[in-house]
């Protein structure tokens, strides 16, 4: 995403700085310093793709030579503390080019900087941070004095004003925005608020093994020095406006921990002493808003433009919601049905349901559907009767795929969310009160963003319809707010999976979707479509195997390959080009420079295309194959089927297609999918790449990621879920704790943290080690000793946690142990035992049926044990909840029960031949004792009455025996079918095998 980054510094002689040394660093050249004598030589420093000097009109062309610049600035300064010239720093988006991002600082530099009178020394650096991804920013040193044809005059005081600064600060952020829409890139930024790294605060160099070691050896001591400078200005900054930690922090969270803020801290400090000034600033802070404990116990916050932002949204959709002046009549209805069925389009009963809600009054429709139900489908179906009715409807969707993928799917014009916020904020195509806004994918957008084009429609009265699904990949900035808007409005709900063409793969869809990832996996697993190899390197290689067999099997069909971070995309795209080239199915290659560096690329190659660009219609994320390539040029063949060239000097924003990253792939459907599966993923991610295909997917790993399966079930199952600050209930105000100005918001108590200034006989944050790991985004690297190491919190500011929590940490634990020794075939041990009770009771003094539902849980979801035992009991509370309602409702025991008997005859119908004698005796003897389960629980019998049809069974139920007596008679008389149809199926099993069939 694109990230908003602008400071000025003054460089002067009063901390030691030269003007030539400054220059020299930044332009990576060799200066001679006439004042000092003695030469400042960076020549050896990297990343530097452009520098220039930009001088105004009626300037000696002589001072462009950048040495005899700034020796004439240190010549006509002549005070001991003289101020020598201001830095402006600035990111640019990553998003652009090398060549676009350099015309964009030129051009800000000249029409902000030269045309008012000042020579702009500037210098374009493109690093490329530890992560692989490039860091462009740029660094402009700017004259303080007037210059003409005689030389330089007075200093220019007025180019110090702070009004000047936010001038040029919201004006860099209009050149960025206006040049990301210009080319309809998917991002924009804000000077009023913090991104990723936050406004004013100066981006931090990544210190190296060597730098911290080498204080006074030239670069690599000024990059320690300037670290260090830089995170003691950061802090200064934090300390003066603590605001600016607060819209940091919830910048991409909308509530955060207080192990959360002090690793902020810890990142914008210098030294202990600071890092105490800057936590008692924060927590003083009348913009932080406590919220009281989460369910792991833990205190949370959040600030209070968080709270206002979604009280903002909750306003708007309220509004929207009790408005009803987008009707459709049923005249428009029905025609756009008739015109559909048509087309062979048959909408379900659930995107019936959909239809009808979208295009009834009310100005808001919220519509949640389970990956491949058909939701664009249906839109296609409301945009005919739109249209029909008089309304102009319009999609906005977060990604540029995505809007192309709604637009293809149903024929709504579409495009990117920061476009058209971008044409609202110049007061084009604003929309009117005969206008339906469709937001696809809507999970993914931020709480501000949602905030904002809500409010937008809410204005103009437009209609407004979201759709989505809260489960698959979360939102990059804070909040859910498209789950918080379907709670609070309701909305239809699509859950019939159409994507998939058998229906255990269905089922294991709306396992991902539900959160029962686990299970999901089981069924790919005993479906043979999960693969282990010792390790990643050879999972990659039997993933390429699986992808090329396939390929050639079924050349006609679609494929992708899938995984989390873009470095394996680039390792699968490599190994894949390998096959295609030894089976001499490329072209004659060629080398061309592209936005991630050189690539070849040979007709017959597959191409994905990493740019917006409206000139030969491609988005972010489409698809083609090379017909043609030479030097300079390339005609490919989309997938859609249409044929776009270009010169590749003028888009270079291409890759290899073969492979793709899990969140480009989000709204896209083939035929087949591969995936690889890295530490990186949660369940939102699985999610997504498991749904992706219509006929099979291929899942692979590699035992040094994962140890087992289990392991690999656990990771893939983890909950990271965006919340909102309504999700947690705030704490009652009391005399003493008045509430906060923020309407129904109470604060916590904010008295500041004691420091070492105070007479306070401890620091409440002494005593917890933050870990280089807390910080490090990549843990398994070895990270060196860093300045901050050392600084210690009091865990018991993070371990206030509920009783229960503590009570289910503690029965996982025993249950882990128990474990342990049954799978080593040994007799579990008395002591153990006791320990595991002891645990079990405890749990229902607090909960009287907790230990059961808790083991529950942990038997359908092994994975939880072990989550739950590191201290980790969210996801074990959450399914203990979930046994518990399914104990204490015979209608959803009902539901799992007709869904595993399914799940089970499915499984038994394709286990013919003697070679699967034992596990289809297996699952006959789990069919039957399902059958016997019935009898027992005759409430389930009453409801599983109404689902007769479901479980196969022929007998057609009358209205009297829905409404007969649960005591028994039902229930015996359903489990006598049930189970007649199970020793059917077993006789016929082993007739066929007496027969030599296999079934």
């Amino acid at each position: 995403m694109a990230i908003y980054h602008f400071s000025a510094k003054m460089i002067s002689r009063a901390n030691g700085s030269s003007a030539l040394a400054a220059a020299a660093y930044r332009s990576a050249a060799r200066l001679h310093d006439q004042r000092l004598d003695r030469h400042h030589d960076f020549s050896n420093k990297a990343g530097v793709v452009h520098s220039e000097v930009m001088l105004p009109d009626g300037v000696p062309a002589e001072l462009a030579d950048r040495e005899k610049l700034w020796n004439a600035i240190e010549a006509v300064e002549v005070r001991k503390d003289a101020q020598l010239a201001r830095e402006i720093e600035f990111a640019i988006p990553r998003e652009l080019d090398q060549a676009e991002g350099i015309r964009l600082a030129r051009e800000f530099a000249q029409a902000e900087f030269v045309d008012k009178g000042m020579i702009a020394d500037l210098n374009v650096h493109w690093d490329i941070g530890a992560d692989g991804l490039a860091k462009p920013h740029a660094h402009v040193m700017l004259t303080t004095r007037s210059v003409d044809e005689d030389g330089f005059g007075p200093k220019v005081r007025d180019w110090n004003a702070t009004a000047l600064l936010e001038q040029w600060r919201e004006r860099w952020a209009g050149h960025v925005n206006a040049r990301l829409a210009e080319l309809d890139i998917d991002a924009r930024v804000d000077h009023r608020s913090l991104e990723a790294q936050g406004i004013d605060l100066e981006p931090q160099h990544k210190i190296g093994p060597a730098a911290s070691r080498m204080a006074g050896q030239g670069l690599e001591s000024e990059r320690l020095a300037e670290h260090v400078e830089i995170a003691r200005s950061n802090g200064e900054k934090i300390i003066a406006n603590p605001g600016i930690a607060l819209d940091a922090i919830t910048r991409q969270q909308a509530t955060f921990t207080t192990r959360d803020l002090a690793m902020f801290v810890h990142r914008h400090s210098e030294g202990k002493e600071q890092y105490d000034r800057l936590i008692a600033a924060v927590r003083a802070s009348p913009d932080l808003v406590g919220l009281g404990n989460d369910g792991r116990g833990e205190e949370r916050f959040t600030s209070r433009d968080m709270i206002e932002t979604e009280q903002r949204l909750e306003r708007a959709t309220t509004a929207m919601a009790e408005r009803s002046r987008h009707g459709v009549g049923e005249l428009e209805r029905s025609a756009a049905l008739a015109r559909a069925a048509q087309r062979g389009m048959i909408l379900s009963a659930e995107q019936r349901d959909a239809f009808e809600h979208v295009t009834e009054a009310k100005g808001l429709g919220v519509v949640i559907g389970y990956a491949g139900t058909g939701k664009s489908a249906m839109l296609g179906v409301a945009r005919d009767a739109w249209e029909t009715a008089g309304y102009r409807v319009t999609g906005l969707a977060l990604s540029g795929i995505a809007a192309e993928n709604l637009e293809s799917g149903s024929g709504i014009a579409s495009r990117t969310v920061a476009s058209m916020e971008h044409q609202w904020g110049q007061g084009r195509e604003l929309l009117t009160r005969q206008d339906v806004l469709v937001v696809d994918e809507a999970g993914m957008i931020g709480s501000r963003q949602m905030e904002r084009i809500v409010r937008e429609a809410e204005k103009r009265g437009a209609k407004l319809v979201l759709v989505g699904d809260p489960e698959q990949l979360q939102a990059i900035e804070a909040g859910a707010a498209f789950r918080s808007v379907a709670e609070r409005h309701g909305g239809v709900e699509i859950m019939e999976v159409r994507r998939q063409r058998e229906d255990w793969q269905r089922d294991a869809t709306r396992h991902l979707a539900t959160g029962r990832t686990a299970q999901a996996i089981q069924a790919y697993d005993e479906a043979g479509h999960v693969h282990a190899a010792e390790t990643r390197e050879a999972a990659r290689a039997a993933l390429i195997d699986r992808w090329d067999a396939a390929r050639k099997a079924e050349p006609e069909q679609s494929r992708m390959i899938l995984t989390h971070t873009r470095d394996e995309v680039a390792e699968l795209n490599t190994l894949a080009r390998d096959r295609l080239r030894q089976g001499h199915e490329l072209g004659i290659e060629y080398r061309h420079a592209t936005e991630r560096g050189d690539r070849l690329f040979a007709s017959g190659d597959r191409i994905m295309f990493l740019a917006n660009e409206r000139s030969l219609g491609v988005k972010n994320g489409s698809l083609g194959t090379i017909e043609s390539v030479s030097p300079t040029r390339m005609a490919v063949l989309m997938d859609d089927g249409r044929s776009v060239a270009f010169d590749v000097k003028d888009y270079a924003d291409i890759d290899h297609g073969y492979a793709a990253t899990i969140h480009k792939s989000q709204g896209v459907t083939v035929d087949r999918t591969h995936v690889l599966a890295t530490p990186g993923l949660d369940r939102h991610a699985t999610y997504v790449a498991l749904s992706r295909h219509r006929d099979s997917v291929e899942l692979h790993y590699g035992r040094d990621d994962f140890a087992n399966e289990q392991r690999l079930v656990r990771t893939l199952s983890r909950e990271r879920a965006k919340d909102m600050v309504s999700d947690h209930q705030m704490p009652a105000p009391t005399p003493d704790q008045p509430c906060n100005p923020v309407a129904g918001i109470k604060p916590r108590d904010r008295t500041p943290v004691p420091t070492p200034e105070t007479s306070a006989p401890r620091h409440p944050f002494a005593g917890l080690q933050i870990r280089p790991e807390m910080l490090d985004p990549k843990p398994e690297r070895a990270r060196p000793r860093g300045i901050f190491d050392g600084i210690r919190i009091d865990p018991r500011i993070v371990e206030d946690r509920s009783p229960l929590d503590r009570a289910v940490e503690r029965y996982a634990q025993a249950r882990q142990e128990s474990v342990r020794h049954m799978a080593r075939g040994s007799v579990e041990p008395e002591p153990q035992k006791k320990v595991r009770m002891a645990a079990a009771r405890l749990l229902k003094e607090i909960q009287p049926d907790a230990a059961r539902d808790l083991e529950a849980a942990l038997a359908a979801q092994p994975a939880l044990a072990a989550e739950a035992a590191a201290g980790r009991t969210a996801a074990a509370l959450r399914a203990m909840q979930a046994e518990t309602e399914l104990r204490t409702n015979p209608e959803l025991r009902a539901d799992r029960f007709v869904q595993t008997w399914q799940q089970l005859r499915a499984r038994r119908e394709k286990l013919g031949g003697w070679q699967h004698a034992e596990e289809r005796d297996a699952t006959d003897r789990r069919l039957s004792g399902m059958a016997k389960a019935v009898e027992k629980d005759p409430a389930m019998g009453s409801a599983l009455v109404k689902r007769a049809g479901q479980l196969g069974l022929g007998r057609q139920w009358s209205p009297e025996w829905s409404a007969h007596s649960i005591d028994g008679g039902m229930g015996r008389e359903l489990s006598e079918q049930i189970r007649a149809r199970t020793v059917g199926v077993a006789l016929a099993g082993m007739l066929g095998r007496e027969r030599g069939i296999g079934l």
